[in-house]
């Protein structure tokens, strides 16, 4: 029996490699096909990516906050209503504002003048 102190694991350990997953992501792709007497009778695309949220919101990815399954309906239907009661006042207010002569839309377009 030696008295030598043990050396400390040198590897990366779990929580290591999630954290670098997590922060840089990994993308998992691959094709199962199931033929007969060469006739394809099933393909399935498998398409896997495994990251933080943040990192996903960076690359474009939030499609969790607009699904109704993921979503609170409660929370969905009120934002809703929101946005609705928004674009109604929008509307109203675009409804009563004065048309000015100078606006753009009643501009006419400036013709050369001739000398």
């Amino acid at each position: 029996m030696t008295l030598e102190p043990r050396r400390p694991y040198q590897g990366t350990n779990l929580v290591d490699i999630l954290d670098r997953i997590l922060d840089k992501g990994l993308v998992v792709a691959g094709d199962v096909r199931i033929s007969l007497a060469n006739v394809e009778l099933l393909t399935i695309r498998i398409r896997l990516l495994v990251c933080s949220i943040d990192k996903a919101e960076q690359i474009g990815l939030n499609w969790w906050r607009y699904d109704r399954s993921l979503v609170a309906e409660a929370e969905t239907e009120s934002t809703i209503a929101r946005l609705e009661q928004r674009i109604a006042d929008l509307e109203r207010q675009l409804a009563l504002a004065p048309a000015s002569p100078t606006s753009a839309t009643s501009r006419r377009p400036s013709r050369p003048r001739k000398r």
